[in-house]
């Protein structure tokens, strides 16, 4: 394969690390940012480049085109031999375009976005991803849900009388001649995932993998989506799907996995939260725009949502004074726990070195 062969990759900002591993001229300024972003789990960058350089063989080097839209896509492809995308659609048209085009790589499990059976008559291998992100990214929902459940956030390492009292909750011994110790705080307003009601609108990769942690769990799943996947695979999944109203009224764990686009914003807002079962829990660890702030707030102040728990900062990084820092039924997170920069890396060194044995 000629040096100076072209790769045609979607502009995602992670996926941005393909051109600075494989294409020499990549600018110093994106090298640096990229390191420093990386640097906490790979402080030697540079070496993880040349260590994957060796591993990728004649891949390295290759010209690498960043794409944002389906025009500079079809512009792009004539004569290269692979594509990377996440979420650009990559129909006949696209594949029409790409005529020298051996692989479509997508950068996820779920090739939605992605004509098959177009690249099946062309002869084109179609090639997924699981990513370690998603995986995370579903962890931290199942443990946002598991500290608002259990009040952890409220009551880790406040086991002393004292500690207990500061909180509303004064000691008063159970009888121990005829009853347990459980709980020995009387803490009210615990609850269980199991047999619970998941509800997820928007079943994407990190909505897939939620769905996975929440069966185990034993919890009931539906889910709303504009596209309904295939029977055998809600099967699957076992989950049902319903549509946007029933999926609100019925559930007692809403957890919203939506991109952000203009359309997401603030699509959870005063009617959605109304529409909710008293006392459900809201969970978003999608973009903090999707959820209307201020409805959240009076929803909060009014009691009906039992509780909110986020990852993504209205503010990034966010202020001491933030309101919704007064509720005690509010699970905040600097997101720290989804963004483990090693599951990124291997991601991306798997993914390349799967496109270089394609390519040999």
């Amino acid at each position: 394969m000629p040096a100076n062969r072209v790769l045609v990759v979607e502009d995602d900002r992670f996926l941005r690390v393909v051109g600075i591993v494989l294409d020499p001229a990549t600018s110093p300024e994106r090298v640096a940012a990229c390191a420093g972003f990386f640097a906490d789990a790979e402080p030697d960058f540079a070496g993880w480049c040349e260590r994957l350089r060796e591993r990728v063989g004649t891949l390295f080097p290759s010209t690498v085109r960043l794409v944002d839209t389906p025009d500079e896509l079809r512009a792009t492809l004539p004569g290269s031999p692979a594509l990377v995308v996440e979420a650009l659609p990559v129909g006949a048209d696209e594949l029409a375009a790409g005529d020298a085009l051996r692989v479509v790589q997508k950068y996820g499990s779920k090739p939605g976005n992605i004509d098959a059976a177009a690249c099946a008559a062309r002869g084109i291998k179609l090639l997924t991803l699981r990513c370690r992100a998603d995986i995370v990214g579903a962890e931290i929902a199942i443990t946002a849900m598991l500290t608002l459940a259990k009040r952890l956030h409220r009551f880790t390492g406040r086991i002393s009388v004292e500690a207990l009292a500061e909180l509303g909750y004064p000691y008063k011994p159970f009888d121990r001649r005829h009853a347990p110790n459980a709980n020995f705080p009387r803490i009210t307003g615990l609850r269980s995932l199991n047999e619970a009601t998941l509800g997820i609108i928007g079943l994407g990769e990190i909505g897939r993998e939620i769905v996975i942690r929440a069966n185990a769990f034993g919890m009931r799943i539906l889910y709303h989506q504009r596209t309904r996947p295939p029977e055998a695979e809600e099967r699957e999944l076992n989950a049902t799907y319903v549509p946007l109203a029933q999926l609100l009224a019925e559930s007692d764990w809403v957890v919203p996995q939506l991109p952000s686009t203009p359309a997401a914003v603030g699509c959870i807002g005063k009617a959605e939260l109304a529409q909710m079962k008293p006392g459900a829990f809201l969970v978003n660890i999608s973009p903090a725009e999707i959820v209307d702030r201020s409805a959240l707030i009076d929803a909060l102040k009014s009691g009906r949502l039992g509780g909110y728990a986020f990852a993504p900062l209205d503010e990034a990084p966010g202020r001491s004074d933030d309101e919704l820092l007064t509720f005690d039924n509010v699970v905040v997170s600097a997101q720290a726990a989804a963004q483990v920069r090693l599951n990124a890396l291997d991601d991306l060194a798997d993914m390349m070195e799967r496109l270089a044995k394609e390519l040999a």
